[in-house]
């Protein structure tokens, strides 16, 4: 998965802060709403990140449950963006990542607050900044028969996209 392989880069060059991201949800009044979190986790299952069920994000996934994400990876000149579905994670994933926090920062959640959410991602955006401003898009698009891939390049102002 490209994505790991970008993270992995990022751990390794020295990234600060290489597993903080932006989620953006929907308020009720149809606007978006984005803040910065730290990604718990990623896999075939979506892309994890947690908070109390009564916050602001919890709200809005209830009512809507999408969201998107962004990384920026500025030393590498790199960002990703993942859009899909919010789904929780069971109960029990919950509470094992609400007892893997410091103590302090368990104090006064009561039980059941806490949730792992997962974003399953029906577009995943891989951005690859360049000097010349010759930036490379890679694009994957979730179809009816798996994920479709579009390599997008802007050049002068034009794009030029190719789908596989």
């Amino acid at each position: 998965m490209l994505f790991r392989d970008w993270l992995a880069e990022a751990v390794a060059r020295g990234v600060a802060e290489r597993h903080a991201m932006t989620l953006a949800t929907v308020d009720p009044d149809g606007l978006p709403d984005s803040r910065t979190l730290i990604l718990k986790d990623f896999s075939d299952t979506g892309w994890s990140f947690a908070g109390h069920r009564r916050s602001a994000k919890g709200i809005q996934l209830a009512a809507h449950p999408v969201a998107a994400l962004s990384f920026w990876w500025q030393p590498l000149v790199r960002a990703v963006r993942v859009r899909g579905s919010v789904h929780e994670a069971y109960a029990e994933e919950s509470a094992a990542d609400l007892a893997a926090r410091s103590p302090a920062a368990r104090t006064g959640i009561a039980a059941g607050d806490w949730v792992l959410w997962r974003v399953v991602p029906e577009r995943i955006e891989f951005w690859q900044g360049a000097q010349d401003r010759d930036h490379l898009r890679l694009v994957y698009r979730r179809g009816e028969q798996g994920w479709m891939h579009a390599v997008e390049r802007t050049e002068n102002g034009s794009e030029e996209k190719e789908m596989r």
